[in-house]
């Protein structure tokens, strides 16, 4: 699912195309990616775009008349630039948003169809679908270590909670652990002084690292591979990989479609931590050290 940094991408690179342009049609090829019935798809037409949000991990687009479009890309949303009136070919485009300089297409990969756009009327709708969670730029760390310990969770679980922080998902928190040296299984409220210093500095590095250099690949091209694994990621989607810091190999916890990378070296003082499907298979032989985990796997 696009995050933070995608997002922000996403809309630098919409803000110069799309606002002070004009809305000229709106064409949907899939019913039910429009999940409100008003205000009617033709209120929004014809109007001028007169600015770009982020609403958590949605993008909303204001128009006149305080109308807004608000997407919600889901896992496999994806939005392109392409030329004016451009057709919606194959089940995997969704709909186009026309323009007199392009269109904007959203598709969608995958039998699945979870992204959906709202038609809004007002500030206080698009409000309402802010789950509330603080920008970790505009927070400073009381605030971030007061949120994050208002209830005892894991930090993983912290960290990627809406209600918590906006913005940030799957892939930043590991790298954001990873940053702070910090296992994604610790939780909230054992957390050291020193510890919530070095987790704030991470969140904010990384999540502004990531900005900037998305921000600044937009301005060249418009985002079309957007993903959450990235080049330059020091232990997302990289299982098995050795780790930039100390060379030890990516470690992962699975859980349903969901994957947790982390370096044990790094984060964990040499614990393995424990995969739920394999843990229960191997139960008492599940390896807890680094050199116990070598040694399974030569067997």
């Amino acid at each position: 699912m696009p995050e933070l940094p995608d997002i922000a991408a996403y809309i630098g690179a919409l803000e110069t195309r799309i606002v002070g342009q004009p809305l000229e049609r709106v064409r949907l090829a899939n019913a039910f990616l429009l999940r409100t019935a008003q205000p009617p798809v033709a209120s929004v037409e014809g109007h001028m775009v007169r600015e770009l949000r982020r609403v958590g991990k949605r993008i909303a687009i204001g128009v006149e008349n305080d109308l807004w479009l608000v997407l919600h890309l889901m896992i496999a949303g994806r939005l392109h630039w392409r030329a004016p009136e451009a057709k919606l070919a194959g089940r995997q485009s969704l709909a186009a948003f026309d323009f007199p300089n392009g269109s904007l297409v959203l598709t969608e990969a995958g039998s699945k169809r979870r992204a959906s756009l709202h038609i809004l009327f007002g500030e206080e709708s698009l409000r309402s679908f802010d789950p509330g969670g603080i920008d970790i730029f505009s927070s400073d760390l009381d605030s971030f270590r007061a949120t994050l310990t208002a209830e005892n969770h894991t930090l993983k679980r912290a960290l990627t909670d809406p209600r918590l922080l906006s913005g940030i998902g799957n892939a930043y928190s590991d790298e954001i652990l990873h940053a702070a040296q910090l296992s994604p299984l610790t939780l909230t409220q054992k957390l050291q002084p020193q510890e919530w210093e070095r987790l704030f500095a991470a969140a904010r590095h990384t999540i502004g690292f990531w900005v900037d250099r998305l921000c600044a690949e937009a301005k060249a091209d418009f985002p079309e591979k957007v993903t959450a694994f990235r080049k330059g990621m020091a232990v997302h989607g990289r299982y098995g990989e050795p780790c930039p810091r100390c060379g030890d190999k990516v470690l992962r916890i699975r859980y349903a479609d969901k994957e947790t990378n982390y370096c044990a070296r790094c984060q964990t003082g040499g614990k393995v931590l424990a995969d739920r499907s394999l843990s229960r298979l191997l139960g008492s032989d599940w390896p807890r050290t680094l050199e116990e985990l070598e040694a399974l796997k030569r067997r």
